[in-house]
C-alpha cells in the first residue's frame, strides 16, 4: 500500500509542483490539464483548458498528488488549508533546514526550524501556496536535547 496526499490548487498546481520537485530533487511524472481531456468535458472558461485535472510528483519511493480546483468543484478551494500537513521528515538536519528555507520562500514561518524536546531540528510553514508544511529531523538513538 502507498498512501499519497492530494494537493489542491486554484490555477497554481503546476508552478506549485515544478517549485517542489525542485525543492525536494522529486520528478513530475505526470501533468494532465483540463484542456487534454475528452472532447464532451465541459470547459465553462477557457482558463481550465491550462489548470491541470491531474498531477503527480515521484520524489524517491514518495509522491505526492495534486490539481487544479475551482469553486464549483471545491466549495471550500479559496480558504485556507486547515486540518493537515504535508510532513517531511529527515535524519539529517542541514537537508531539513534546507527543505524548511527553501519552501518557505513567499510563505509564512508559522513555527521557526530549531531544536525541540524531540528533535535536533523541527518547523512548520505555510508556503506560498498556501499548503501547510512540517519539517522534522529524526533524532539518533543517542540524541538528547541541547536545551535539556
Amino acid at each position: 500500500m502507498k498512501i499519497v496526499t492530494s494537493l489542491s490548487f486554484r490555477g497554481q498546481c503546476r508552478e506549485a509542483f515544478e517549485f517542489y520537485a525542485k525543492v525536494l530533487g522529486g520528478k513530475i511524472t505526470a501533468a494532465f490539464p483540463y484542456g487534454d481531456g475528452p472532447p464532451d468535458m465541459p470547459m465553462t472558461d477557457e482558463k481550465y483548458k491550462t489548470w491541470l485535472m491531474h498531477c503527480w510528483l515521484e520524489v524517491g519511493d514518495q509522491a505526492l498528488m495534486g490539481a487544479d480546483m475551482d469553486l464549483q468543484w471545491a466549495k471550500n478551494i479559496d480558504k485556507p488549508k486547515n486540518g493537515f500537513d504535508v510532513t517531511l521528515h529527515t535524519q539529517d538536519k542541514a537537508e531539513g533546514e534546507r527543505w524548511f528555507n527553501a519552501l518557505s520562500e513567499g510563505g509564512t514561518k508559522v513555527m521557526p526550524f530549531q531544536e525541540t524536546f524531540w528533535s535536533p531540528g523541527f518547523g512548520s510553514l505555510i508556503d506560498k501556496f498556501g499548503i501547510p508544511w512540517m519539517v522534522n529531523v529524526m533524532p539518533s538513538a543517542d540524541w538528547k536535547p541541547q536545551q535539556a
